[in-house]
């Protein structure tokens, strides 16, 4: 499905159109394509959550440019001729408001696939399909260069309330890269799975992925359980888990580095 999307999108985007000059993001994982594909001039405004390091990857690069919020009046005052956004109809109060411009959804991504997909859809738009096909080389480069440091030891990608990230999850997914199994792959459980904390004890993985920060609530408190307290953690920050991207190899080579390290 994601696959097919893309090619609609693409397909709505010619390569022979003339490359648009304002340029606004409506979408913090659309940031990151905007950030490394279009020329700076083009970039008229990104989303607020661009600017804030535990929220975005490139965030200090994202700081030189304004933030544009999602309203009619922001977007109107704003006159870009092509938006990014992370879902269909995002946009649609400035369209009904009198804003004419070309919309670009860029769906969320649930494997470095996926990723690629989205770079060569975004270069398409922006008007620089060389620099996608080179940001895929590089991308394809940096991979290749980090071992498989799991050694088909099991993980887990317990949330709060008890819920896991399953397989066809971009979690899932790197995991597999580093060379992990999922737990929940393991117990056959969905994209989307729930264990309470005493099933979870049952079946103990051997690493645990987690944020970088502390609990802030009881939902996600039970991740500091005494009962799992123990388990090794692998932290990998929202920043990186969150979208895929740009950002993609860099989440590997963290998730991998920590693995060597536990070894």
């Amino acid at each position: 499905m994601m696959r097919l999307l893309l090619l609609a999108f693409a397909l709505a985007f010619p390569a022979c159109a003339a490359p648009p000059r304002h340029i606004v993001s409506l979408n913090l994982c659309a940031d990151q394509f905007l950030i490394r594909l279009a020329d700076p001039g083009q970039i008229t405004g990104l989303t607020r959550l661009s600017h804030m390091p535990n929220m975005s990857p490139i965030a200090a690069e994202a700081a030189r440019f304004p933030t544009v919020g999602s309203s009619a009046e922001a977007l109107l005052a704003a006159q870009p001729d092509l938006i990014l956004t992370g879902w269909p109809g995002q946009a649609d109060p400035a369209l009904r408001a009198g804003l004419h411009t070309r919309i670009l959804v860029v769906p969320p991504a649930n494997n470095y696939a996926d990723i690629v997909g989205q770079v060569r859809l975004v270069a398409n738009a922006v008007g620089h399909p060389d620099r996608g096909e080179a940001l895929i080389r590089h991308m394809d480069a940096a991979l290749a260069a980090i071992p498989k440091e799991g050694r088909g030891r099991i993980a887990a990608d317990y949330q709060r309330h008890g819920y896991l990230s399953g397989a066809g999850t971009l979690m899932d997914d790197m995991m597999t890269r580093v060379g992990l199994r999922n737990l929940t792959t393991q117990l056959g459980l969905p994209m989307l799975a729930h264990l309470s904390l005493e099933q979870f004890v049952a079946h103990r993985p051997d690493f645990l992925i987690t944020g970088t920060g502390k609990a802030r609530d009881l939902g996600s408190a039970m991740i500091d359980h005494p009962a799992i307290a123990d388990i090794p953690r692998l932290r990998l920050p929202g920043s990186l888990a969150d979208c895929g991207g740009p950002s993609y190899p860099q989440a590997i080579r963290l998730l991998a580095d920590q693995l060597r390290q536990k070894r």
